[in-house]
């Protein structure tokens, strides 16, 4: 079986080179993604659906190149997290009970990667909800598509919530694909499966016409290859500046262990860190703190920001579901929905009061505040120009009935609402292990950050599947 993989994809850059010079039309390259969906997809379950209208794009995207027009990503297929909302093509956040009432309009961000000249090939997996549905859940399940696997190691976890997103690049099914994080949705499964993954600064792309879990914390994020494709994509979408590694010499990083983390991921990540200072960088021992106030106060925010962000969406999309209450009804008499883990956070979610709501903002801002100044006063202290910390535990295997407790770092730099690349770094056996790089509040600057880490220590390897 021929591979194509995220190790074996050329960059962003050789891709345009050979589109626009003629070597390659965006239509071969698109048949090339559907060929490696149709060969691998089977085993992984990464992709829900293909877009019916792809193949016109890609033969559009070649007229415009044979005419001198190209745009910035003309002709790259990307896949799309099914909770971001396209036209007449199915956006169910992994619900069944969306499956059937697709969005009039897209999302603001694919109205964008439209503008790019970027094909979208189809909608990927994900967890159900953006795994707000149940402390039991599994993740990378979703009633719609089933369970995706970690091309890596087949019976272990992809990751969540933008599962699908990221097994479809680490399996070459795609150069590029878009996810959404509230909290690890994006970094996690990135690392997990061996891509990078970026949560770019909070507001920096607009998630409206995206099925939310907060409004006010949601970031549309990129999974790609390399570091330098996850920054084309984002200054295609932002206009911002093109990226370079920042010099390792002299570089000052903070080295965070995150919290209570198995030996294993330690020893790994001091290894990362010997390279960095063999490379010339200072990397400085630090902490982060973990106090309980601002935490629940942040988690007390989002189960209001859930339930009026979620009530909103559904009763502007139309349809047979228009609330939460319709979603809680609909999956207690569906006989699929239900039948691995409940649904106790939506639940909880229908439960919050009018009080819980009025005082949301202010608890968002309380857990925001605290989270920024944890991280700006450990870059302060230090001189630091960002923080570098193991992103997760890796997979684990699925059992089918619930994730293990698993730790990742996260939460923090989420809250705080600044950028949070994640680079994959090594191996632990078969299984991927991404170390996270954070603290600048701009995008680009974290970027060039991760980009010296990934020059650095990057380590990013094609997962091998049995012969088909």
């Amino acid at each position: 079986m021929t591979e194509t993989t995220a190790a074996e994809w050329p960059s962003l850059t050789d891709l345009r080179s050979r589109l626009t010079g003629g070597l390659l039309t965006a239509a071969d390259l698109l048949s090339a993604c559907l060929r490696r969906i149709e060969e691998v997809d089977p085993l992984v379950r990464a992709v829900l659906a293909l877009d019916p209208t792809a193949r016109e794009q890609a033969r559009e995207s070649d007229r415009r190149i044979a005419a001198g027009l190209a745009r910035p990503l003309e002709g790259v297929p990307v896949l799309l997290k099914d909770n971001i909302g396209t036209a007449g093509l199915a956006t169910t956040a992994g619900s069944r009970l969306l499956a059937g009432t697709p969005p009039r309009d897209d999302a603001d961000v694919v109205v964008r990667l439209r503008r790019t000249g970027a094909v979208v090939l189809g909608k990927a997996n994900m967890s159900e909800w953006g795994n707000f549905r149940s402390t039991g859940a599994t993740e990378g399940w979703s009633a719609v598509g089933g369970q995706t696997r970690n091309p890596h190691v087949l019976d272990h976890s992809p990751g969540g919530s933008s599962s699908g997103s990221a097994v479809a690049v680490a399996a070459g099914m795609a150069p590029l694909a878009l996810g959404t994080e509230t909290d690890g949705s994006v970094v996690v499964p990135a690392a997990l499966n061996g891509v990078v993954g970026v949560k770019p600064a909070l507001g920096l792309l607009p998630s409206r016409g995206i099925v939310p879990v907060s409004r006010v914390q949601d970031a549309v994020g990129v999974l790609a290859p390399s570091v330098a494709d996850a920054a084309a994509c984002l200054a295609a979408l932002t206009g911002g500046p093109a990226v370079r590694p920042a010099p390792a010499r002299g570089l000052r990083l903070g080295l965070w262990h995150g919290r209570r983390m198995p030996g294993t991921v330690l020893a790994e990540v001091e290894r990362v860190a010997g390279l960095l200072r063999a490379a010339g960088a200072v990397v400085v021992p630090v902490e982060l703190p973990w106090e309980a106030p601002p935490l629940i106060a942040g988690m007390e925010a989002l189960m209001a920001e859930f339930r009026v962000g979620l009530d909103g969406y559904l009763a502007a999309r139309g349809g047979p579901v228009t609330s939460l209450a319709d979603v809680l009804a609909g999956n207690r008499d569906d006989p699929v929905e239900l039948e691995l883990f409940g649904q106790e956070l939506l639940e909880q979610a229908a439960g919050v009061t009018d009080e819980q709501i009025a005082a949301a903002a202010a608890n968002r801002a309380r857990a925001r505040w605290w989270a920024q100044d944890a991280i700006a006063a450990v870059l302060a202290e230090h001189s630091l120009a960002g923080i570098v910390a193991p992103t997760s535990e890796p997979a684990w295997r699925l059992s089918g009935g619930g994730d293990p407790p698993t730790r990742n770092t996260s939460t923090i730099p989420a809250m705080a609402g600044v950028p949070n690349v994640t680079v994959p770094a090594g191996f632990l056996g078969d299984l991927p292990f991404g170390v996270s790089v954070f603290g600048p509040r701009d995008t680009f600057v974290a970027l060039g950050l991760a980009a010296t880490v990934e020059e650095v220590c990057g380590d990013r390897r094609a997962p091998r599947f049995p012969e088909a």
